[in-house]
């Protein structure tokens, strides 16, 4: 007997032709998977469509489309148990760099298919609002604001880049109180930043080492320089440790871990959640442990290897 998903395809995603990627995922899928296939639009977002998948009783849900719709589907079923697949199709795809998801069309059906999952952590916004990567305030958050679909349609990723670069013009500071479950923190910070998973690329999140998205905690950034100079070599030292894998050392860069986070400013400052702008500070972030389940590759078990050299007194006879 087939296994069951439910297909929402964001036919506007990315810069390739939707038409030939649907067909693509079709010709990949549906020898193993019945399909039902269920199309964005302008008036139906991803998150409506999974929500009404849900409650069918779907055994489980497959996105493909850019960050937003994968982001939107994932936290409609956050916390139901059901397994999503993800097909990433668009611009920057944090989603599946964020957690170690392949990201062409091929191999992200080829997981899907393998039926292999793993479950991990979400997080709620303010109660209510689901999120799957990471929430900025401030710098983060304006310069998504500023990044438009032209921007993305012609650059793509440099687009961020782009916008980053000149959102530093009119870098600002404001003061932010952060408090968690067992204390109180007060900075002056160009920028905060809550991680549940983030991606190497998504710079102002890798304060600490690595983004761990499985631990029951959320991964908190604080960016704190004190001029345009020391936010552009922060910025460069944070895409450091992101490459590197190790925790920051700059004093105008604090990192902690929390299962809760309540975030206010002064002034108020914008708010971006999983890419989307959301409205503005204070902001409240709770870790929902083991809240999502996704389809993931199979990993090779390394070879078991030997080594007997450099001991001493050591003799090895071959048989």
């Amino acid at each position: 007997m087939k296994r069951s998903a439910c297909l929402i395809f964001n036919p506007a995603a990315g810069q390739s032709n939707p038409e030939q990627d649907l067909a693509l995922i079709r010709q990949l899928l549906e020898p193993t998977i019945d399909l039902e296939i269920r199309l964005t639009t302008p008036e139906l977002d991803g998150a409506e469509i999974a929500l009404e998948a849900v409650s069918r009783g779907v055994e489980s849900i497959i996105a493909s489309g850019g960050d937003g719709t994968l982001s939107a589907v994932a936290g409609a079923i956050v916390g139901t148990n059901i397994p999503l697949g993800i097909v990433s199709r668009g611009t920057a795809n944090a989603f599946a760099n964020a957690l170690d998801l392949p990201n062409t069309i091929e191999t992200a059906c080829e997981t899907i298919l393998g039926g292999l999952t793993r479950v991990v952590d979400a997080g709620i916004c303010n109660g209510k609002l689901p999120m799957v990567l990471l929430a900025g305030v401030g710098f983060e958050a304006e310069t998504v604001e500023m990044t438009d679909r032209e921007m993305k349609n012609r650059w793509g990723m440099l687009a961020y880049v782009l916008s980053g670069i000149k959102q530093l013009n009119n870098l600002e500071r404001f003061e932010a109180e952060i408090e968690t479950e067992d204390k109180i923190v007060t900075v002056t910070a160009v920028a905060v930043t809550v991680a549940n998973a983030a991606p190497p690329t998504s710079i102002l999140a890798q304060g600490p080492a690595g983004i761990i998205f499985d631990d029951g905690l959320l991964d908190i950034t604080l960016v704190a320089p004190e001029n345009k100079a020391g936010a552009i070599a922060a910025s460069y030292h944070l895409l450091q440790t992101a490459l590197t894998g190790n925790a920051s050392d700059r004093d105008d860069i604090g990192y902690m871990r929390a299962k809760k986070i309540k975030i206010s400013t002064d002034p108020p400052q914008k708010v971006v959640l999983d890419g989307e702008i959301i409205g503005m500070t204070p902001l409240f972030i709770e870790c929902v442990p083991g809240g999502l389940t996704v389809f993931v590759p199979r990993v090779e078990e390394p070879p078991v290897t030997e080594k007997l050299t450099g001991l001493s007194d050591i003799k090895v006879v071959l048989k």
